[in-house]
């Protein structure tokens, strides 16, 4: 079964694209949520999260105190990278098993807005990057959220620059509102049923 990875900068509308994709009968495994499933699911995980950030990482109902975690690694590069150090490869197991589980489905995606930058891209047999201009991102992050734009430039500094991703990727769906984006999934979409 083919893995097909996903990925666009914050507010370029890869899970949008994604849902066309799951509208076709193409199962869809969302990273960012299985990443927060995993820190209150995966002992491994919830492990090393204690033993980096300390016990007060959990609450006594086994639930993750955000609040203190991100008050740790918020604007500090170096704990943020502890943190995905940790995430990532919990991510990636939970991908793996979830793969096994899936039946009857010539290829699967995996949506993940770090594909590149965790190198969790290498899992999949190919790439395919959703593009849109800055201001167009900026302006959905911002309706879509209730951000305001310094947020949304910060968090999107976080990632790999657009053309570096584009660069890297194996197929290109441009979602800037002037290009039709079904037609472009229809057409991969044949493309992968032939692969």
């Amino acid at each position: 079964m083919l893995k097909i990875g996903i990925t666009g900068n914050i507010g370029s509308g890869k899970t949008t694209v994604s849902k066309v994709f799951e509208t076709l009968g193409i199962p869809v495994f969302y990273a960012d949520d299985a990443a927060k499933a995993v820190m209150v699911n995966d002992p491994i995980l919830i492990d090393g999260i204690k033993k980096t950030f300390g016990d007060e990482s959990y609450f006594p109902d086994g639930s993750l105190n955000r609040k203190y975690i991100a008050g740790i690694v918020f604007n500090n590069d170096t704990e943020l990278a502890k943190l995905n150090g940790l995430v990532h490869p919990a991510t990636f197991r939970a991908f793996d098993s979830w793969v096994k589980n899936v039946k009857n489905a010539h290829y699967v995606l995996k949506e993940a807005a770090l594909l590149f930058e965790s190198d969790s891209y290498k899992m999949c047999d190919y790439t395919i990057m959703v593009q849109a201009p800055l201001e167009v991102r900026i302006n959905r992050v911002i309706k879509r959220d209730g951000l305001t734009r310094a947020e949304v430039e910060s968090r999107n500094a976080h990632q790999f620059t657009e053309e570096k991703k584009t660069s890297l990727a194996d197929y290109v769906i441009k979602n800037d509102g002037a290009e039709l984006v079904i037609p472009q999934v229809l057409a991969l979409h044949q493309k992968f049923l032939l692969l």
